[in-house]
């Protein structure tokens, strides 16, 4: 999925020409690459789920747990680590949909899934991890 498909933004619009909230989401997932996938390997050892979601987002937010605060660590975006299991629960994915997400869902060791919140809306991307 493109950065501007998230945003349902059309490249041809004035609105368009502002930065993108992706730019600097891309900037904090890079910042935050290794604390997330400790996170995320946690979450899979403890048998909490094979299929970890972490929100990003930049308003208040109650689904899932915080393990990143922007306004701690000074960063654009707060990150919260939650499950498909808790998405089920809270009906954000229906569970007529659960077989589809997990096809859909890439390698958890070498992908992030990220629920990016925006004013627009919101969508799961998948993020590489650095290596």
């Amino acid at each position: 999925m493109e950065p501007e498909e998230l945003l349902n933004e059309d490249s041809s619009s004035e609105e368009s020409k502002k930065e993108s909230p992706l730019v600097s989401l891309e900037a904090d997932l890079k910042f935050f690459n290794e604390s997330i996938r400790e996170v995320a390997i946690e979450i899979m050892v403890e048998g909490l789920s094979n299929y970890p979601i972490f929100i990003a987002h930049q308003h208040e937010l109650k689904l899932g747990e915080l393990i990143l605060d922007r306004h701690d660590l000074n960063t654009n975006w707060s990150i919260h680590a939650s499950t498909m299991e808790e998405f089920i629960e809270k009906g954000i994915i229906k569970d007529i949909l659960k077989e589809r997400f997990i096809k859909a869902y890439k390698n958890p060791n070498d992908f992030m899934c990220v629920f990016v919140v925006v004013p627009e809306g919101a969508n799961f991307i998948y993020y590489p991890y650095v290596k």
